[in-house]
């Protein structure tokens, strides 16, 4: 007799190697001992994300051969980097992987190129800096963001800290990474180990990636709601009172997956700061238990809040936390975006912020960036702060040491004033090609020269001034955040892009595609009418995006809009 009740749904792949192998060990160590083993597997492959490890190959030499290489991704709270520790990541980047460093998008660093046999060492001289990579990757909380500015607010380092406190109480308690990476010794786990239970994560972790970010009005440089957990700083006469929670942000999708989208998140009311962690861990294991196990791709919270509803969300996380919240609080955003130059702290030293074209931190041979930060952190010993726009911040630079910093860049051709146009500034790409396996199309390689077009495309028009936001990705998954943009270019194929339109500057609206399979040869002609009536129809101080959704796209509909896209 066939049941009238329809069958459930298999679990992924992933849940199974979790339940099996809960302390997240798997044969990594057996194999990172093998000299003879070229790669770990497909397994394994898994596990090393919870590690803050992914394991791929040079895709530029894929046709002749597969050679394997790792991408390391640190775990560090609000992008905060002391100098020593500066100073550790420059030297493992030479001596392990391929000489640069990379912001990334989540304020955090990331070694590309490393071998295998340049593994293990590597991770060593990580954690022996007082860093760590747990819990960069894998289902699990990822890096916390915090606003990183010294002069945006006097309350920036207490937000800093409630970002590593965060960041702290939602770490994986396995023992496994420390005794492969720190000890480096073989795993013997005893019963009680191999069924191991996380405290707060379960058996079987989460579902999918989770991410959190702390933003303080009226500056949105985290992009708080492409989070799916936001802290919105509330701050009354100098003090901070509260936070604003919001909930269900992400922008991963895939091409031509209507039940996969990008989705701002949801302002769900106003707690005070003593609930700070109570509120992170129940937000956390509403995913973790409501999450859905049985297709990645339909995996993260914004998917559980868009279907079972907001009331239902703030209703199940009221009662896991045994209060309710309150209304949300006043706050106003006007921008988002980082501040360039010198700049002064509110305790009479000054901050420095440095463009970094796309987070890569290296030399060339007109551009020495990567020694001048070296000479610079060593004689003046500044703290380094990371960006969510892929630039990082000198901070707490006493007056007189300025001139000779400046020095210290000219020399190494490093401008720190006026160091490029107002949208190039404004522009962010992800890694893509070579190193990244899931890449479609170029990003971080292409977007300079996409840039230098734009800009003379900008200057052909008389607005070579305009800061429009340009972000590109080489593929649907969203690491640079590019739903957000005001124009952004998706990859969707070698030399094709996905063009959307419509981001607004505060980064609170998603934008909308308006080509699909655009060639990068074709990008220019694309852009240019748009561009033109911008110029001609544009009220006071009308921003590109703002124009495009109130002008543009009444007289030309975009491409119909995916289910759950919100503006």
């Amino acid at each position: 007799m066939i049941s009238s009740q329809t069958a459930p749904k298999p679990l992924t792949r992933n849940e199974g190697l979790k339940e099996n192998s809960p302390m997240l060990a798997g044969t990594i160590a057996q194999t990172l001992a093998d000299a003879a083993a070229e790669r770990f597997s497909d397994d394994d492959y898994e596990f090393l994300k919870f590690h803050g490890i992914y394991q791929g190959d040079d895709r530029d030499t894929r046709k002749v051969a597969k050679h394997y290489q790792y991408m390391i991704r640190g775990r560090l709270p609000g992008g905060i980097v002391p100098p020593d520790q500066y100073i550790a990541f420059d030297d493992i980047a030479c001596r392990f992987a391929n000489k640069t460093l990379r912001i990334t998008t989540r304020q955090s660093f990331q070694f590309h190129g490393v071998t295998k046999t340049a593994l293990g060492p590597l991770m060593k001289a990580i954690n022996a800096a007082m860093a760590t990579t747990i819990a960069a990757c894998g289902d699990v909380n990822r890096n916390v963001m915090a606003a990183p500015t010294p002069a945006t607010s006097p309350l920036v380092d207490l937000i800093q800290q409630h970002a590593k406190e965060v960041s702290d109480a939602l770490v994986p308690k396995t023992k496994a990474y420390h005794q492969i990476w720190v000890e480096g010794v073989e795993l013997k786990l005893t019963e009680e180990e191999k069924n191991f239970v996380d405290p707060l994560y379960g058996k079987t972790y989460l579902p999918r990636k989770f991410k959190i970010a702390f933003a303080i009005p009226p500056l949105n440089d985290v992009d708080v709601f492409t989070n799916d957990l936001g802290f919105i700083a509330i701050i009354e006469n100098e003090k901070l009172v509260g936070y604003n929670l919001t909930a269900g942000g992400g922008l991963g999708m895939s091409h031509g997956n209507v039940q996969t989208y990008p989705r701002v998140a949801d302002l769900i009311g106003f707690f005070p700061t003593d609930k700070l962690i109570d509120v992170s861990k129940g937000v956390l294991t509403v995913h973790r238990d409501f999450g859905d196990r049985t297709n990645r791709k339909h995996a993260r919270l914004k998917y559980v809040i868009e279907e079972r509803g907001l009331e239902w969300f703030r209703n199940e996380l009221e009662t896991r936390l045994g209060f309710k919240f309150a209304p949300a609080r006043a706050y106003k955003f006007s921008r988002q975006g980082d501040i360039y130059g010198w700049h002064k702290q509110l305790d009479g030293n000054y901050f420095l912020t440095l463009f970094v074209e796309n987070g890569r931190i290296k030399d060339t041979d007109t551009y020495q960036l990567k020694t001048a930060l070296r000479r610079v952190v060593e004689q003046f010993r500044p703290e380094m702060r990371l960006t969510p726009s892929q630039n990082l911040i000198l901070v707490g630079v006493k007056p007189e040491q300025r001139d000779a910093i400046d020095k210290i860049f000219a020399d190494h051709h490093i401008k720190t004033e006026k160091q490029g146009s107002n949208t190039r500034l404004a522009s962010i790409a992800c890694p893509a090609l070579p190193t990244c396996g899931l890449a479609l199309a170029e990003a971080e390689r292409f977007s300079p020269e996409l840039m230098t077009r734009i800009e003379g495309l900008l200057t052909e028009l008389n607005i070579a001034d305009e800061e429009i936001v340009v972000r590109m990705t080489g593929c649907p998954n969203g690491c640079a955040r590019p739903y957000m943009a005001e124009i952004a270019f998706v990859g969707r194929g070698p030399g094709k892009y996905q063009l959307y339109l419509g981001g607004n500057v505060e980064s609170t609206r998603l934008n909308q595609l308006w080509k699909e399979n655009l060639k990068d040869a074709d990008i220019i002609a694309e852009l240019r009418p748009m561009l033109t009536r911008f110029v001609e129809t544009r009220q006071i101080g009308e921003r590109f995006g703002d124009w495009i959704v109130r002008s543009w796209f009444q007289e030309h509909p975009p491409v119909p809009r995916f289910a759950g896209d919100k503006i």
